[in-house]
């Protein structure tokens, strides 16, 4: 890059400042928000990850310097191709669980039968006692209160897709999850443990390279 091209030191300086905002603004979301799913706190991280972005980018243009600051999937994100003004939008929701207590799940669903003269009786099976569950609970209660109903959380993924114009009614139903084009995902919101895992690889890789494990340790002298 070419001296003229490079951006000024105040607009590093003004990067920076912006990075701070977004920062505290994020938290004060977080502070803030009203459930798993609050559209302020995805507001503020998607204005947090811009802020650092396009700091990191000055940064590096005026200093050949870099910040610690990584987008989680942003390198696997297709470039996004959809309508700068989008008409509608949808969100495409999964989340995983893993049924680990199915007497604590039966248990929940015969309640609710209790409470429901004309419920079926099917709270006996673990596929029927989640079908009364889903029934009774919207996922948003269910994924907060998961380990009550006997369930463990497993990998959950949020995606924001725009469009050129709504739906019809029923149009999309009978395939709800198919023809969901990458390229017009607005942002997108992952959650898994295969996170926490390389962030604990990180960690083993920071320990002191210069302690061989083969080599013998003196024993404690426990005469002290």
């Amino acid at each position: 890059m070419s001296d003229a091209a490079q951006p000024t030191a105040a607009e590093v300086r003004a990067a920076a400042e912006a990075v701070k905002t977004a920062l505290d603004r994020h938290l004060a979301a977080v502070e803030r928000r009203s459930g798993e799913d609050d559209p302020a706190v995805y507001e503020a991280f998607n204005q947090l990850a811009a802020a650092a972005e396009a700091y990191d980018e000055l940064l590096y243009d005026r200093y050949d310097e870099v910040t610690p600051f990584e987008i989680p999937g942003a390198e696997d994100t297709p470039p996004y191709t959809g309508p700068d003004e989008p008409a509608a939008l949808s969100v495409l929701i999964r989340r995983d669980y893993a049924v680990v207590e199915p007497q604590r799940l039966r248990a929940h669903a015969q309640r609710i039968e209790a409470a429901d003269d004309e419920s079926a009786e099917v709270s006996g099976t673990v596929h029927g006692a989640l079908g009364l569950l889903f029934g009774e609970f919207e996922p948003d209660e269910i994924a907060s209160r998961h380990k009550e109903f006997g369930l463990e959380e497993g990998d959950s993924t949020l995606w924001v897709t725009a469009s050129d114009d709504p739906a019809e009614p029923g149009e999309w139903l009978e395939a709800p999850f198919e023809q969901v084009d990458p390229q017009r995902v607005v942002c997108r919101f992952d959650v898994s443990a295969v996170f926490d895992d390389e962030e604990d690889l990180d960690d083993e890789d920071e320990l002191d390279p210069s302690l061989d494990e083969d080599e013998d340790l003196e024993p404690l002298d426990t005469d002290r």
